[in-house]
C-alpha cells in the first residue's frame, strides 16, 4: 500500500487518479482548492500554509508519503500580442509556482524516508510548443525542467520525479481558462470537445507509468506521435507548426 497525496482531486484527471491508486489498494489524501464531494482536504497550491497543513495531515494520518501528485492547474494562453502580463504572472503562480510549493514542502519528508515518488503533471506543451500558447507551452516546460531536476537532485535519497504529458483529453479544465484572446479559447475548447479520450482512459496510463517509474509518461498516442515528429524530424514538426500558427493567425 502506498500513502499518496492528489492534488486538484475534485474532478477531472484528479478524480480519476484517486480512484485508480485507491483500486489498487493505496491510502490517498484527495485534496483541492475548495472542498467537495471526493476531497479529503482543502488546499490552494498557491498558498505555503496550505502546504504546511498538507504535510501536517500527512505526518499525521500516515507519518510520511511515498508518492506526491502535483495535478492541480488551469489553462491559459493566448497570441503574444493579446495575452497580458497579467495572465503569464496568474497562469505562472498556478501551474509552476504551485508544483514548486508542493515539490518543497515535501521534499525534507523524502529525505527523511530516503524514498518517495514526486509525480507532476504537465503538458505535451511542455514538449511540443504551438503558436497562441505561449504562456502555457512556458510554464509547462518550466515543470518538464523542474521534474527531471528533482529526479536528479534527489537520487542519492532514493527519490524518483516522473512528469506526465498528455495531448489534448476531454476534461472540464477548460472551464478555468482566462484571458483575452476569445479566438485562441474557442479553438482550445473545440480540440479538448473533440479528443478521443477521457480523464480515466488517461488516469490508466499514468498508473502504469507511475508502476513502471517511468520519468516521462506520455499517457496517448497523439502526444506520443507529436514528440516523435519534433525529435525524429525537425523540419517536418517545425513546418507543422507554422501550418498551425498560420491557421489561428486567419481566425484574426
Amino acid at each position: 500500500m502506498r500513502r499518496v497525496l492528489v492534488t486538484g482531486a475534485a474532478r477531472g484527471l484528479g478524480a480519476a487518479l484517486v480512484h485508480g491508486f485507491r483500486e489498487r489498494g493505496d491510502a490517498v489524501l484527495a485534496t483541492d482548492r475548495v472542498t467537495a464531494e471526493g476531497v479529503d482536504l482543502a488546499l490552494d497550491i498557491t498558498v505555503p500554509e496550505d502546504w504546511a497543513a498538507a504535510r501536517a495531515a500527512v505526518e499525521e494520518r500516515w507519518g510520511g508519503l511515498d508518492v506526491l501528485v502535483n495535478n492541480a492547474g488551469v489553462a491559459g494562453g493566448g497570441r503574444l500580442d493579446v495575452a497580458t502580463l497579467d495572465e503569464w504572472r496568474w497562469i505562472t503562480e498556478i501551474n509552476l509556482f504551485g508544483v514548486v510549493q508542493g515539490t518543497a514542502t515535501f521534499v525534507p519528508v523524502f529525505k527523511r524516508q530516503r524514498s518517495g515518488h514526486v509525480v507532476n503533471v504537465g503538458s505535451l506543451a511542455g514538449l511540443v510548443h504551438p503558436a497562441g500558447m505561449a504562456s502555457y507551452n512556458a510554464v509547462k516546460a518550466a515543470v518538464v525542467a523542474l521534474t527531471e531536476t528533482t529526479g536528479h537532485e534527489l537520487a542519492p535519497w532514493g527519490v524518483r520525479a516522473s512528469v506526465v504529458c498528455p495531448s489534448y483529453f476531454r476534461t472540464d479544465l477548460i472551464s478555468s481558462m482566462q484571458g483575452r484572446d476569445e479566438a485562441l479559447s474557442g479553438v482550445i475548447a473545440d480540440l479538448v470537445a473533440g479528443a478521443p479520450l477521457g480523464p480515466d482512459e488517461i488516469a490508466v496510463a499514468v498508473l502504469a507509468g507511475i508502476d513502471a517509474g517511468d520519468e516521462l509518461i506520455l499517457p496517448d498516442e497523439a502526444g506520443r506521435a507529436a514528440y516523435a515528429l519534433k525529435l525524429g524530424d525537425r523540419p517536418a514538426y517545425d513546418a507543422t507548426m507554422r501550418r498551425q500558427a498560420a491557421r489561428l493567425q486567419a481566425l484574426g
